[in-house]
């Protein structure tokens, strides 16, 4: 299973592969607003940034189990947060490379020993370990990037 700390150097990797003028293969975000929603949902998990709570039973069982540990990739077109969404009350872009530089900061910091924050609940799939964190923002990133072909 595929962790941001394990793999963080493909995911960093790939993040340098995105220009502002890829092509998204699914969705309405622009590869800057994808930067910005990926930032905005790495420093709300870190307590810098208030979300929503959605949560649901399923979606702590099943659902978290589905999405972190099923060998399959995350389904497209799934509403993100309010909060976390760069057309409502997310970050706006600012600038290509600083929000790209803002986001290799945050995964910097999410991966990071020893921590200086504690993990939030997540809004969807409520509490997580370490290991599903780590699990969970590898997949959140290859989701986006695989949205712009990356």
């Amino acid at each position: 299973m595929k962790t941001l700390t394990s793999d963080r150097a493909e995911i960093l990797a790939r993040l340098n592969q995105l220009r502002p003028d890829c092509q998204r293969q699914w969705g309405k975000m622009t590869p800057n607003q994808m930067l910005c929603h990926l930032t905005d949902s790495f420093v709300s998990m870190m307590g810098g940034k208030e979300v929503s709570n959605k949560s649901n039973f399923f979606m702590r069982s099943a659902g978290k189990w589905i999405a972190l540990k099923a060998p399959m990739p995350w389904p497209h077109n799934i509403k993100t947060m309010p909060e976390n969404d760069q057309e409502k009350g997310g970050t706006p872009p600012v600038e290509f490379e600083s929000d790209r530089q803002k986001l290799a900061q945050a995964i910097e910091r999410f991966t990071a020993l020893p921590r200086d924050f504690a993990f939030q609940p997540h809004p969807i799939f409520g509490e997580m370990t370490e290991t599903e964190w780590l699990i969970w923002g590898y997949k959140h990133c290859d989701h986006h990037f695989r949205q712009f072909g990356i």
